[in-house]
């Protein structure tokens, strides 16, 4: 570990979009707090999208790529990333979002000051290509009951001790996992009595508009559905009153995206009924199926 650099950030890659990208590194490196490190995992993108992965690893010279030479999956990509970071702390960034400026030294200042928990989220501001249009709370301290709905952390909002995700092995690259791949890492952690902290501030612009909403296929929802079902299990919150929850991915696929997106809306600007909103299986949430983050899975 270099004493040197506070956080290492780690970002899988997969055919970006430049704009989007740039954009995105270009985030970190406003960062009010700087002793960080950027690893960004190229994840066999095609040979047109190689030059812009390397333009944006030229930004700084904390930044660096690594390269897979075939598709390997989101998992796969960050395990990369986890094995070669230096810093004490590994924050999550996806290509495509934007960090607010203030997010690694307000998360950073939380890690060091309340050694109970091991990693700490954020809330995020929802938006595309026109904008803000929602926002996305997440619980202040999840328990086990909230992973009912939904992952109660928001992935690329995250930062954790890096001991906690070396320790326990990173994410698992496997076929029933792709797509939920967070999912699947915090309900592990949880079950061997890690905790995490959700700042109730939106350090994070979490990219969501209508066509990654609509990307998802019928068989990762299916995969959910397993990974719900074996979950909950080991969490001891399997009965049949949270069935309905382990079909709620099935469920989201017949909810049209206009509706979704609205019902935010109007949240947002009237106070909409929470109970409503959420019972439209969290579809906004990109926990775990968004479409860049499927992507840089390897779709």
């Amino acid at each position: 570990m270099d004493k040197s650099i506070k956080i290492s950030v780690i970002t899988g890659v997969y055919n970006p979009d430049r704009e989007m990208l740039m954009k995105a590194v270009r985030s970190i490196i406003a960062q009010t707090m700087q002793d960080w490190e950027m690893i960004l995992c190229d994840d066999g993108s095609s040979p047109e999208y190689r030059e812009a992965i390397r333009e944006a690893a030229g930004l700084d010279k904390r930044i660096y790529c690594v390269r897979n030479e075939k598709n390997r999956g989101l998992a796969y990509a960050l395990n990369q990333c986890i094995r070669r970071a230096r810093g004490e702390y590994i924050a999550r960034m996806d290509d495509d979002d934007e960090s607010r400026p203030e997010r690694f030294e307000k998360q950073y200042m939380f890690l060091e000051t309340h050694q109970e928990y091991q990693w700490t989220g954020s809330n995020a501001e929802l938006f595309d290509g026109e904008g803000v249009w929602g926002t996305e709370k997440a619980a202040e301290i999840p328990r086990e009951t909230d992973f009912l709905k939904y992952s109660p952390y928001i992935h690329p909002s995250v930062m954790f001790r890096a001991e906690v995700l070396k320790k326990n092995y990173g994410y698992i690259p496997s076929g029933m996992t792709r797509r939920c791949e967070d999912y699947e890492l915090f309900m592990r952690l949880h079950l061997k009595g890690y905790r995490g902290y959700n700042i109730q501030e939106n350090l994070l612009l979490y990219r969501e508009d209508k066509k990654s909403l609509e990307k998802r296929k019928m068989t990762f929802r299916l995969k959910e559905m397993m990974i719900r079902y074996r979950g909950f299990k080991r969490l001891g919150i399997l009965r049949p009153s949270t069935m309905p929850y382990v079909f709620r991915p099935l469920a989201g696929g017949v909810i049209p995206v206009t509706l979704i997106k609205y019902m935010h809306s109007r949240r947002e600007k009237h106070g909409f009924s929470k109970q409503i909103i959420e019972s439209r299986d969290k579809q906004v949430q990109k926990i775990p199926g968004k479409r860049r983050k499927a992507v840089s899975s390897g779709s």
